[in-house]
């Protein structure tokens, strides 16, 4: 990736609709140029996707949590990977190192839902031990991608 490539993501990333035409305006390059470029960094994998961000509060998701949980043993894992990434309140889900096993982050209207998730969803999944809620009260930062890209 070139100082181009990088002006060009950063084009998708603040628009993802963006035209080529409109982007080879603003990083000086022909649309066939730019419309290949970006061809090729979808081709490698640096641009996985094109998506939308939904506003959470206006359609009505108000609470962010973030779960620890522990599995009883390493042989349980794959079944909680499978059960887990099936429910649509579950955005992120990541195997961790240190006392616990994965880290959720959970968005889901309120305090009931939250609970319903708790009790009727995640402490059934066979092998879960123990989970730790944590509320995110507020978010000063919260990006989809790392801000710029290294040249």
């Amino acid at each position: 990736m070139d100082k181009l490539d990088c002006e060009i993501l950063e084009a998708l990333k603040e628009n993802a609709r963006a035209s080529a035409s409109e982007i080879s305006r603003r990083v000086s390059l022909s649309v066939p140029a730019v419309s290949e470029r970006i061809r090729k960094m979808e081709q490698s994998g640096i641009i996985e996707k094109y998506t939308v961000r939904v506003g959470r509060k206006a359609a009505g998701y108000h609470l962010m949590a973030f779960i620890f949980v522990t599995i009883a043993t390493v042989s349980r894992s794959t079944f909680f990977q499978e059960q887990i990434v099936l429910d649509p309140c579950v955005l992120e889900c990541h195997a961790i190192a240190g006392p616990n096993d994965y880290l959720l982050k959970v968005l889901v209207r309120d305090t009931d839902e939250l609970e319903h998730f708790l009790s009727h969803t995640l402490k059934n999944i066979d092998g879960v031990v123990a989970v730790n809620t944590i509320i995110r009260l507020s978010t000063m930062k919260e990006e989809l991608n790392i801000q710029q890209m290294p040249l």
